[in-house]
């Protein structure tokens, strides 16, 4: 298992994914971002929707915002709808794929 350089768990399950970052040799550099899972039907990729709030200037108040991330998802992270997850910037992938889900986010909710 590698050090991947941030301070997360690593994952219980092996992989011989060559994209995995814990297994395989795809570095991660840049941001690191938490979302909700949205879709998981695409092959070894999934969505991740993001909000944020956005400042309007003219009405002096802010609006809930969202973004769709599709990222890469080793075959050791196991996940589906409705889950956090940390992801983080990598190499592009694909046209529209430049992250990998690194960490499941344990919710206390759930607990």
């Amino acid at each position: 298992m590698r050090n991947i350089g941030v301070d997360v768990k690593p994952p219980k399950n092996e992989c011989d994914d060559p994209k995995c970052p814990f297994h395989g040799s795809l570095p991660i550099r840049g941001r690191i971002m938490e979302g909700v899972v949205t879709g998981v039907k695409m092959m070894e990729t999934i969505t991740v929707r993001r909000d944020y709030l956005w400042y309007v200037k003219k009405y002096k108040r802010y609006e809930r915002r969202h973004t769709q991330i599709s990222a890469h998802l080793p075959g050791c992270i196991e996940v589906k709808e409705g889950d956090r997850v940390k992801i983080a910037e990598c190499r592009p992938l694909s046209k529209t794929v430049s992250f990998v889900v690194i960490e499941k986010m344990e919710d206390n909710a759930n607990v």
